[in-house]
């Protein structure tokens, strides 16, 4: 008898996608956004609620809400985690959501998947204290406790194909270009 993992992904819909857009590169072409207003000090509200994709508008089903600030130990009031953190917990999410789906088309059933990330960040840089450290992180490191049906091989193989197929990562790991305008 052959035991089915059930992570909770569904695998069958993403390898149809996955068909699909092979055939119809420009529906694959996806636009993210997010929109931050400026409340006061150092304190933003992000909003995040429609997209591109597929061709056309999209949205999700409901508009999602973040507050960055940055800590008391800034003479900031604190209002939400700073931006560079929000850049640490997309990759840990990223990767962690990653897990479970090649987990689930691996056949392999997880119990628990927790991934601690830290950066280190000398932030002399972006206070202009030093002009020769950089303003982002120097180093950032993931470290994955996973709970499996399956050898470490394996579970370090989920890993690495996560990994492999993370958004998130390669957009930190590789040159992304950015412009920024004013309207």
């Amino acid at each position: 008898m052959t035991t089915v993992a059930d992570n909770g992904v569904n695998v069958q819909a993403l390898l149809e996608a996955r068909e699909a857009l092979k055939g119809a590169p420009e529906a694959a072409q996806f636009t993210w956004r997010a929109s931050a207003k400026w409340q006061s000090g150092v304190h933003s509200t992000v909003k995040v609620q429609s997209f591109f994709g597929l061709g056309q508008e999209q949205s999700h089903k409901e508009q999602s809400v973040f507050e960055a600030d940055h800590p008391e130990i800034f003479a900031a009031e604190d209002n939400g985690i700073t931006p560079i953190e929000y850049l640490i917990v997309g990759l840990a999410s990223c990767l962690t959501a990653g897990v479970a789906s090649v987990a689930q088309n691996r056949g392999i059933q997880l119990h628990s998947v927790e991934a601690t990330v830290e950066g280190a960040h000398d932030i002399r840089g972006i206070l202009g204290a030093d002009t020769d450290v950089r303003n982002g992180y120097n180093d950032i490191k993931v470290t994955f406790h996973i709970d499996a049906d399956a050898s470490k091989e394996d579970i370090e193989a989920l890993v690495a194909q996560s990994q492999k197929r993370s958004a998130v990562f390669d957009a930190l790991t590789n040159p992304t270009n950015v412009t920024v305008e004013v309207a």
